[in-house]
């Protein structure tokens, strides 16, 4: 097309809209583009009307974001996933995708990431939503609680951010689809690893793609995994708001899924030789972990998750610490990196305090049972008993 042309037009055009392959890459390629066109506009017509499948703009759609949701359904046992740019994105479309506005009413898990309490707690109420906060390892107040307050949307997580709570998702399901509502699972610290919502009756489950999924520090992202029917909802609601996902972050993120349970075993496996030497450490007051005889959630653990493994997340408490005392835990450490993620392959520390829960007020942290002297750590991949000798110096220099 661009034989013959001004040097300006060949810049643009040369090299483009090459002859249709007759091989396939191994690797899914990046469709690092915004637009998509056909040879017969009747085509391109016939996607805008939902009539034929392809792509047309990527904030429609993209086929390296639909390889990666592909993957993420398989692996989660659902219909059909969408790609968000964060995670937070994620939680608020599938809010949203569950019914949520003005004259509605949501119950929220009390543990939950302080992010996801923002919205709900913030967010929602200057919109006209009622947000109500239950402990929902206590179920009969749980269902007491939704029988009262007729919410349209629970939102929870199946490991709880910080205090690793393990929620008893098939009967909270049960309880949830009584009441008349929709439930939306953060899958986030489990990962379908460990364990997968939707074959428990879940309605949306969210991860931060950032984290495990992605695995590696690098991509931020986000994504839901649901039914075709709460999958057409969601579309509806990213072509609108925008939220997506960029091809290249969807091809990092689809790379880094490949290893997830290669990785998933060793962060459990660290975690777990982890947290029983903190246990024993005369300087960690409490240690949350599923995988300790001592977590009130052990037995529920074992039930729900695959045979020995609990996930990689640990939070712990040092004995007659402050905000300063931690402070000096965390600079101290030469290993493990003072970081505000997770589910990388480094080991890192975070003060939820001061990052991930800084949104709840101190009395309301109180009540859910967030401490000063609380830490939350993500075992990487690095050897468990490296792990541990960093922690030994880190607690022993910041006495």
């Amino acid at each position: 097309m661009a034989k013959g042309k001004s040097i300006f037009t060949r810049a643009v055009h040369s090299g483009e809209r090459r002859p249709k392959p007759d091989f396939q890459p191994v690797s899914t390629p990046i469709y690092q583009t915004v637009g998509f066109f056909y040879e017969d506009v009747k085509d391109l017509e016939g996607v805008f009307a939902n009539e034929r499948e392809g792509y047309v703009y990527t904030r429609y759609g993209n086929p390296t974001n639909s390889a990666l949701e592909e993957a993420l359904a398989d692996l989660e046992g659902g219909e059909a996933a969408i790609t968000f740019g964060s995670g937070m994105a994620a939680v608020h479309a599938s809010l949203l995708a569950a019914g949520v506005k003005a004259g509605t009413s949501i119950v929220s898990a009390y543990d939950i990431y302080g992010a996801t309490y923002a919205i709900c707690s913030r967010l929602f109420p200057e919109l006209g939503v009622r947000t109500h906060f239950v402990d929902v390892t206590n179920l009969e107040n749980f269902a007491k609680t939704l029988s009262e307050i007729r919410p349209v949307a629970v939102i929870l997580e199946t490991i709880s951010n910080p205090l690793m709570k393990v929620a008893e998702i098939p009967a909270i399901s049960r309880i949830v689809h009584q009441a008349g509502a929709k439930v939306i699972v953060d899958n986030t610290f489990a990962t379908p690893v460990l364990f997968q919502p939707l074959k428990y009756g879940v309605d949306f489950c969210v991860h931060s793609t950032t984290k495990y999924i992605g695995g590696h520090g690098d991509v931020l992202g986000g994504a839901v995994v649901t039914s075709r029917k709460n999958h057409a909802t969601l579309h509806e609601i990213i072509k609108m708001t925008g939220g997506n996902l960029g091809p290249t972050e969807a091809w990092l993120t689809l790379r880094g899924l490949k290893t997830l349970p290669l990785r998933m075993r060793q962060h459990c496996q660290n975690a777990l030789e982890v947290a029983r030497w903190l246990e024993g450490h005369p300087r960690i007051a409490r240690v949350n972990y599923p995988g300790l005889a001592s977590h009130p959630q052990h037995e529920l653990a074992k039930k729900l998750f695959p045979p020995g493994i609990f996930g990689g997340m640990i939070s712990f408490e040092i004995k007659d610490a402050g905000r300063a005392e931690v402070f000096r835990f965390m600079e101290a450490l030469e290993l493990i990196i003072p970081a505000t993620t997770l589910g990388d392959v480094y080991s890192l520390v975070l003060y939820p305090p001061m990052s991930s829960h800084r949104a709840l007020p101190p009395e309301e942290r109180a009540k859910v049972g967030i401490s000063d002297r609380l830490v939350r750590l993500s075992a990487g991949i690095e050897e468990a008993a490296e792990i541990i000798g960093d922690l030994e110096k880190a607690l022993e220099k910041s006495r």
